[in-house]
């Protein structure tokens, strides 16, 4: 398995485009850092950190607005690449995949040597520095990679698993977050070796059997998952960061509601449907809640998926004026191919989605509204239309994606 991340994405790219940002600071979006070179991480400066504070800790960094379009292409022509080394490829990101490159060997060489070919075609026909973790196992070259970072190669040879990963602390096994840390660190766990030798019983009793079962298997080498190209995500979502000032009901409403535009938007494109509508929230003190709706029947409308996500912000607003916020984002979940939902009898005409829309006067069909402005964006661009209330409001950062049927 390899598992190939390139280096600070959106500042590799700013560095490439503008030889004047080479070895220097950069921050990449003002308000909220969205990503950071290597030389402002070594200042302290992390993505999704407060600009002033981010400044404040790196005083000569550069600041620059974001190119979405760039970053799009350069994912497009590194993804071009990967498929050209192997056909398994598993997009995670727009900037990292794995690939599978076990039966390669005698047609192009050992997985090292592949890895390092990779590394250098991305460099020379794209311009971005990647790093690659190669290993037996999709967990252990991602975090060989990590270990590896930035622009590096990390071969983990299967008799030295063990001399790898057990000497590292436990918040490099994936699942173990702040908490969960604190907790196995309360035991005197701190490395995966540590995690190892607790055994599966005792991770299960303190962590549950999910995340008991999860970790053990990790520390013991154990990850069965192979690269599987073209798997459909499962949900898709989209956040905006709001900074520290205070936000009106009114002004977070207009927010949530151009989140659900793209949303819904995205899932038309890629003929999915979706049941579950997810709220997520960061408030002033930065702890975090999610809130979740499931609709009685999947579907792709916007009045659908929009009347749902409002009645979660409604329902958590009491919190957001009393805490503050300082990130909205929204998840749709559950998501299935177009035309595969159970269809239902409209029984009674206030549960037709359109009802509420019509108002007086001829019934004006959703999907019919949905179609035309989804045709008058494809032709003249995203912001070609929109709400009447988001009119000379900042519509906030569309992030670069992978493509629904990557």
């Amino acid at each position: 398995m390899l598992h190939a991340d390139l280096d600070a994405f959106y500042a590799s790219v700013e560095q490439r485009d503008d030889p004047d940002l080479r070895g220097r600071p950069v921050l990449v979006g003002g308000g909220v850092v969205l990503a950071c070179s290597y030389e402002a991480k070594r200042a302290g400066v992390r993505t999704a950190m407060n600009g002033r504070q981010a400044r404040a800790l790196c005083p000569d960094a550069i600041v620059v607005p974001p190119r979405m379009e760039a970053y799009s292409a350069a994912s497009k022509d590194v993804f071009a690449i990967f498929r050209d080394t192997t056909p398994l490829v598993e997009g995670i990101s727009v900037d990292e995949a794995f690939l599978e490159v076990g039966g390669l060997a005698r047609l192009v060489g050992t997985p090292r040597d592949i890895a390092a070919r990779l590394r250098g075609r991305v460099l020379a026909e794209v311009g971005l520095p990647i790093t690659v973790g190669v290993a037996r196992t999709k967990f252990l070259a991602k975090v060989a990679s990590g270990v590896a970072k930035p622009d590096g190669l990390l071969v983990v040879e299967p008799d030295a698993e063990r001399e790898f990963l057990h000497p590292l602390r436990v918040e490099r096994l994936w699942g173990v977050g702040k908490v969960t840390a604190a907790k196995l660190h309360g035991l005197g766990v701190h490395t995966v070796a540590d995690v190892a030798a607790l055994g599966e019983s005792a991770l299960v009793s303190l962590l549950g059997p999910a995340s008991g079962h999860h970790l053990h298997a990790l520390a013991t080498f154990s990850d069965p998952r192979r690269v599987t190209p073209g798997v459909s995500r499962r949900s898709i979502g989209s956040q905006r960061a709001l900074g520290n000032r205070r936000r009106s009901p009114e002004e977070l409403d207009t927010i949530l509601a151009g989140i659900v535009d793209r949303l819904a938007r995205r899932l038309r494109e890629g003929d999915r449907t979706c049941r579950t509508v997810v709220l997520r929230l960061r408030f002033g003190d930065f702890t975090r809640v999610t809130r979740s709706h499931t609709l009685r029947t999947a579907t792709d409308r916007t009045a659908a998926l929009d009347a749902a996500a409002r009645e979660l912000l409604t329902e958590s607003m009491s919190m957001i004026l009393q805490r503050g916020i300082t990130l909205i984002g929204l998840s749709l979940a559950n998501l299935d191919r177009d035309g595969r939902e159970q269809l239902e009898l409209a029984l009674d005409e206030r549960d037709e989605p359109h009802t509420a829309l019509a108002g007086p006067g001829p019934e004006r069909d959703p999907a019919a509204l949905d179609s035309a402005l989804d045709a008058v964006r494809a032709r003249f661009g995203a912001a070609a239309v929109g709400r009447a209330t988001q009119l000379g409001r900042d519509p906030g950062i569309s992030v670069p994606v992978l493509p629904e049927h990557e």
